[in-house]
């Protein structure tokens, strides 16, 4: 990839297409970008077939999240126990071609060249981040006590896997919804909570510019 080329990070979009199609309007992917989604591109808003068709329309990339886990477990196996409301939304909406972009995603991915790395969730800071369990990495939020795990309802209060993530690499996540960007010295949280009112953000590499576009209503409320 030539050095002018850039990767646009875009965090949870959850099913909202029309801030994604402003948002990729300022962010005009062009000639060897790369655009990769950071995971739950469905599910809250209100159209997660269009959110995913944007997706796909841009040559996007897209790692898989929580939510898109729990939604492919259903499309394999029929079983509905676990589902929550906005997923039988979503089940609704979701054509063949895009169940088949849902099982494109990774669950990591490692720019080398920047050694940056970007997840849905997060990693386990004691851990090998190349080895850690699509099932951890998609659910991290905050680690409880003994370093476990966990997610931020378990725990309000819990300190974010983050705030001990010392790098090398640098990562790059979404899954956990803040009203502003949560920056540390070796990572990144993009999810604004576009959904419930906040913000869609892009983190364009290399040089980690900003670009945010607001929600237009509030779609889901806890």
């Amino acid at each position: 990839m030539p050095s002018s080329a850039r990767t646009i990070v875009i965090g949870d979009v959850h099913g909202c297409p029309r801030e994604l199609e402003k948002l990729l309007v300022l962010v005009d992917p062009r000639g060897r970008d790369r655009v990769v989604f950071l995971g739950d591109l469905v599910n809250r808003g209100p159209d997660s077939h269009a959110a995913i068709k944007l997706a796909r329309d841009c040559g996007g990339r897209a790692l898989i999240g929580n939510h898109e886990v729990r939604l492919l477990n259903y499309h394999d196996t029929g079983v509905t126990k676990g589902l929550k409301e906005h997923d039988f939304k979503t089940i609704r909406q979701l054509a063949d071609e895009d169940w088949a972009y849902l099982r494109t995603m990774r669950d990591r991915m490692h720019i080398r060249k920047w050694d940056t790395v970007l997840v849905h969730g997060g990693f386990h800071p004691y851990q090998a981040w190349q080895s850690q369990p699509q099932s951890l990495i998609t659910e991290i939020q905050t680690l409880g006590p003994g370093n476990r795990p966990q997610r931020r309802a378990q725990d309000p209060g819990a300190p974010s896997w983050a705030d001990f993530w010392t790098g090398p690499p640098f990562v790059i996540y979404g899954h956990t919804s803040r009203s502003e960007i949560y920056e540390r010295p070796a990572s990144l949280g993009i999810d604004t909570a576009c959904a419930m009112g906040g913000k869609l953000t892009a983190c364009i590499l290399p040089e980690r510019e900003i670009i945010q576009v607001p929600a237009a209503k509030t779609y889901f409320r806890r």
